[in-house]
């Protein structure tokens, strides 16, 4: 068991138990078990150690990881070592905490081509050893179901093809580029081909990029080359992954608890494990929609499930106006955020539920890093240190915008507006 010194964390890295980061309410210790699995009772540790060790405060990731929140430097020694001893602490080295994301639904859903657990548990072990993958480095697996993963910003998608195929793909600003594709038999040596020679580009100085989006398309070329990608065809269109919700799954359903923004309280976490043991199959799914996922519900208990998650917080109606929300923790719980941005989310839901009704995505993020969503959105406001937001319609934090206004400027350019079309008349000036 090991951990860096208090005294020695710096802001800006990626998170884990060994690895935690200072931030506005504390230590943030981040937990990224494979899959997003988590039992009932690991996930009952867990909520006992955030109320013990922590402020009680939780966050889902968009990566389907657990923050615990407000750890204190005399804390922190104690959750270590019971995380570490109950297996819940990440390996020992700066690479990723966790190399694959799944959809919660792996194993689960019948619109799924290939089985992406088994694929990502094979190129975790293959890849263990491997020198030179940035700590924010990761693949998303993607069976083709019902769970799109075109949104998490992977470093490298794997995606289903067609006829047992499995495209491999980067993100861009207008989806996925697609670089070309390999049968499921040659999936995990391709995927090896392409991390191990990433790696080895920066370990030769030949790139600084830590994410493979970065890099020159002649180097991106030739890691396809190097793994005898073939030219992919196109990928088949899917809706985007539902938030909420029921699911019909292989064996009964599978129900999916929002929570807004992501943020769970310990006595929700401890809730979702009593059900999953009363109404399931004893297990959790942590999901990158900032949500748990429980499987294997019997039609029968479905609406108990369904009644007794609202009373306790969570949101179980897809169409819920909050869910076309994203936030970031904001100010004050993050020390790098400049803005309130759940509350101030949470105020434009409350105004604005004729265009959110609508499709309508908002993402609000307290500062530039966008770690609550990595994509684009109808409407991205990124918080800047004088309080006010940085508008872009139709982007991303990475986006530069040239429109700057306060929250109350905001909402009056927003309160017009009904539907997602009539953004660009709300907001005239665009992003460059």
């Amino acid at each position: 068991m090991s951990a860096q010194p208090v005294s020695g964390r710096r802001r800006g890295w990626c998170p884990g138990v060994r690895r935690p980061m200072a931030t506005g309410d504390g230590l943030l210790v981040r937990l990224s078990p494979f899959g997003g699995r988590l039992s009932a009772d690991q996930a009952r540790l867990i909520a006992d150690a955030a109320r013990e060790h922590g402020n009680g405060h939780l966050d889902i990731t968009a990566r389907g990881n657990l923050q615990i929140r407000g750890v204190s430097d005399g804390t922190y020694p104690d959750l270590l070592a019971l995380l570490d001893r109950e297996g819940l602490a990440e390996p020992e080295g700066d690479g990723p905490n966790r190399l694959t994301v799944l959809s919660p639904l792996a194993r689960l859903d019948p619109n799924d081509r290939f089985d992406p657990y088994t694929l990502a548990q094979a190129i975790e072990s293959k890849t263990a050893a491997l020198d030179g993958l940035p700590a924010k480095f990761f693949v998303a697996i993607d069976g083709g179901g019902s769970m799109p993963l075109d949104s998490v910003g992977a470093d490298l998608h794997l995606v289903a093809g067609k006829d047992g195929s499995v495209v491999f793909g980067l993100p861009s600003s207008g989806g996925l580029d697609r670089i070309g594709v390999a049968s499921f038999a040659d999936a995990l040596d391709a995927a090896h081909a392409v991390l191990s020679n990433f790696a080895s580009l920066r370990r030769s100085g030949r790139t600084e990029a830590r994410r493979l989006r970065d890099l020159e398309p002649y180097l991106v070329q030739e890691l396809a080359a190097s793994a005898a990608l073939e030219p992919a065809a196109a990928l088949p269109s899917r809706p985007p992954a539902p938030r909420a919700g029921v699911i019909p799954v292989d064996k009964g359903y599978a129900v999916l608890l929002a929570l807004p923004f992501g943020r769970s309280g310990t006595e929700q976490l401890a809730q979702a494990a009593a059900w999953c043991e009363r109404f399931g199959t004893a297990e959790i799914r942590l999901s990158f929609t900032r949500g748990i996922l429980l499987a294997g519900v019997p039609g029968k208990d479905v609406p108990m499930l369904l009644d007794e998650a609202g009373r306790a917080g969570f949101v179980t109606d897809a169409d819920d106006p909050r869910l076309s929300l994203i936030a970031c923790p904001g100010r004050p719980d993050c020390a790098s955020a400049s803005t309130p941005a759940p509350a101030d989310a949470l105020r434009i839901a409350g105004s604005c539920s004729d265009l959110l009704a609508d499709g309508t995505t908002v993402h609000v993020s307290g500062c530039p890093k966008g770690c609550a969503h990595a994509g684009r959105a109808d409407l991205t406001l990124v918080g800047r240190t004088d309080g006010r937001y940085d508008v872009v319609p139709h982007g991303s934090t990475r986006d530069i915008s040239t429109l700057h206004l306060s929250i109350d400027e905001i909402m009056t350019c927003l309160l017009p507006a009904k539907t997602r079309d009539s953004l660009h008349r709300a907001f005239p000036e665009r992003v460059r």
